[in-house]
């Protein structure tokens, strides 16, 4: 790369640092102190989907199905890794339940055996407060065969099955 083009980029990564941090609200990334998503009126702040991390935003945001806000967890519970829920932004996402009036919290954690186990802790946790807690459903993904789905998926499919509309 010419030297040129080279001091460019470093100067353009160095300028990112300085005007990216994290969102107060949800702690995604922003160029403010709220992301786009906390900042956007149109978004419906009452049901907030609880991700892992921030880059899970962006496949939520790629199915165009979802129209409300987030709230970034920073990991997963963990006790191999030592990570416990007071690691994890919870206690953040409980002090915004009552002053945004939040009804609904999405729990969209990776389905690893961390991601169930932070999906049950909160749903433990927050059922209770009266808030709607749901995980959305997993499945075979469209033009997979049975025959090379694991018992896992499958199971979770035949769970969250539907009725056919015809």
């Amino acid at each position: 790369m010419p030297r040129d083009d080279a001091l460019k980029l470093s100067q353009a990564i160095a300028g990112l640092r300085e005007r990216v941090s994290f969102c107060r609200r949800c702690f995604t990334f922003a160029e403010g102190e709220l992301c786009r998503f906390c900042s956007d009126p149109r978004r419906d702040a009452t049901v907030v989907c609880v991700v892992e991390a921030p880059q899970d935003i962006v496949a939520v945001e790629r199915t165009g199905e979802y129209r409300g806000r987030y709230h970034v967890l920073g990991g997963a519970i963990s006790p191999i890794e030592g990570i416990g829920p007071d690691e994890l932004r919870i206690r953040e996402l409980l002090a915004r339940l009552a002053p945004e009036a939040i009804t609904e919290v999405i729990v969209a954690t990776n389905p690893t055996v961390e991601g169930e186990t932070t999906a049950m802790y909160l749903a433990r946790l927050l059922r209770p407060l009266g808030v709607k807690v749901t995980r959305p459903a997993s499945g075979l993904p469209v033009g997979g065969d049975l025959e090379y789905a694991d018992e896992l998926t499958l199971g979770r499919a035949l769970t969250s099955r539907r009725e056919l509309d015809a």
